[in-house]
């Protein structure tokens, strides 16, 4: 498993790429493409009233979230580009346009520890 997070103003935000020899978690709703990589992450955006409250660059906003819809890739690079580009969105969704983004490896994987 990879997890790809960003973290701007002063919060942060992480989700997983599950790879071909891992089972992404299943969960009514999922679909069930086969695909060898799989993105999970939360969706999330900013709201009047409700939600939940979140600290972000020094003020107090309520956040709404919604339910993580995984979605399936071909190949690793598809899935790395995807997931760095969603975090980005969720990001300016509340307003935070300046997020530093890294992918982290699994403990124990050949790869390199970490990519920016």
């Amino acid at each position: 498993m990879m997890l790809v997070r960003g973290r701007g103003g002063d919060t942060a935000l992480t989700g997983s790429i599950y790879e071909e020899d891992e089972e992404p978690p299943q969960y009514r709703g999922a679909p069930d493409d086969g695909a060898p990589y799989v993105w999970v992450c939360d969706e999330f955006y900013e709201v009047e009233s409700g939600g939940q409250s979140q600290r972000v660059d020094g003020r107090e906003i309520q956040v709404a979230f919604e339910s993580p819809m995984p979605r399936g890739f071909d190949s690793r690079d598809r899935a790395i580009a995807t997931a760095r580009e969603h975090v980005r969105t969720q990001f300016a969704r509340i307003g935070v346009s300046e997020v530093d983004i890294e992918t982290i490896e699994s403990p124990g994987a050949d790869r390199s520890a970490r990519t920016r």
